[in-house]
């Protein structure tokens, strides 16, 4: 069996790799475990997306992140945090996903697969879950929804250059998207259960997707909601009764919650309706002893109380009390 690591981290967004510096700098011996690439989710961003924040508020570990604008996009924030985590040589082994955490506080058994389906076992005294929300979209559950038109995920308008699409939401992800699309001559619809766009829309992309939608250059459907998906098209229930709508390719902007099934499977308590895990505020560790939680996956649903704003602090709290309950005959300094 390997040797007993103090901590493994599980996650390298910017959440995961600000417990990670505060473990380096503590002189823990860690490994960081990440599934994709580093801060994978803000990869995995519209090409084109700017930061509602300024860069300031995103740094982690007081390195500076400078930026030529008043906000960054999202290339300056890969390119800031690959700076970061090769100024601290963090530890990653990233494209590895973690199947499991057994054991308990003290000893739990982190087992891995890596890309190439090469199975690993590492030993740790404790275990921080950093693993955010994005990779679990929030499902319309209506027939259709598995169709290769359908995505959770927008990126890029090129594509559907002329394609009728569908965009459901009334969020950031939504207007961002719908704006995107009709400015590079895609035949966008927007698609809302709600009577108007959402408050969290950003301050000065709200006026322009209402703006759109009042001059009828982005027609929108409110208090509506996809009840079919078709090769060729999309049934749509309105107030005025269910209409077939001729379409390419849907963007299914719902927004996304945790991965509850694998916080459950290390016995980490849920809540049903909110998805908010069980944890102690002021040191962020879960009913199970030795498992600490960190980022956006503490908020459940509520995916607009935890950013990277706030995230990035989590480390701070989470390591003193962490830290203070090491078994200290078995600690190791760090092995890069």
């Amino acid at each position: 069996m390997s040797e007993l690591l103090d901590l493994v981290i599980v996650g390298a967004g910017p959440s995961g790799l600000a417990c990670a510096i505060e473990a380096r700098n503590r002189g823990l011996n860690f490994r960081v475990v990440e599934k994709g690439c580093i801060v994978n989710s803000i990869y995995r961003f519209p090409e084109n997306m700017t930061f509602f924040t300024t860069a300031e508020l995103l740094e982690v570990g007081n390195v500076p992140f400078t930026v030529r604008t008043e906000k960054p996009v999202r290339l300056d924030a890969l390119k800031y945090y690959r700076r970061v985590v090769q100024h601290f040589d963090l530890p990653i082994r990233d494209f590895e996903r973690v199947l499991s955490v057994k054991g308990g506080d003290g000893d739990f058994l982190i087992e891995t697969e890596d890309r190439l389906n090469e199975r690993r076992r590492r030993r740790a005294q404790k275990v921080i879950v950093a693993v955010g929300y994005y990779d679990n979209p929030n499902r319309m559950n209506v027939p259709g929804e598995d169709l290769p038109k359908v995505s959770h995920y927008y990126t890029d308008p090129h594509p559907f250059y002329r394609k009728k699409v569908a965009v459901v939401g009334g969020k950031n992800s939504a207007a961002i998207a719908a704006l995107e699309l009709f400015r590079n001559s895609a035949d966008v619809t927007l698609i809302h259960r709600g009577a108007e766009m959402g408050r969290e829309v950003k301050y000065w992309i709200l006026p322009d997707i209402n703006n759109r939608i009042q001059n009828g250059e982005i027609p929108a459907l409110f208090q509506s909601k996809v009840v079919e998906i078709r090769p060729g098209e999309i049934v749509v229930e309105t107030p005025e009764g269910s209409k077939v709508l001729e379409n390419d390719f849907v963007f299914a902007l719902t927004g996304y919650h945790p991965d509850v099934a694998f916080l459950r499977s290390m016995g980490v308590e849920v809540d049903s309706a909110t998805c908010i895990p069980r944890f102690e505020p002021e040191t962020l560790e879960s009913n199970v002893a030795g498992i600490y939680l960190a980022g956006s996956i503490i908020s459940g649903r509520l995916t607009n109380k935890i950013f990277i704003e706030n995230g990035r602090f989590h480390g701070e709290r989470i390591l003193p009390h962490l830290q203070a309950s090491l078994r200290e005959p078995e600690r190791s300094r760090i092995q890069a």
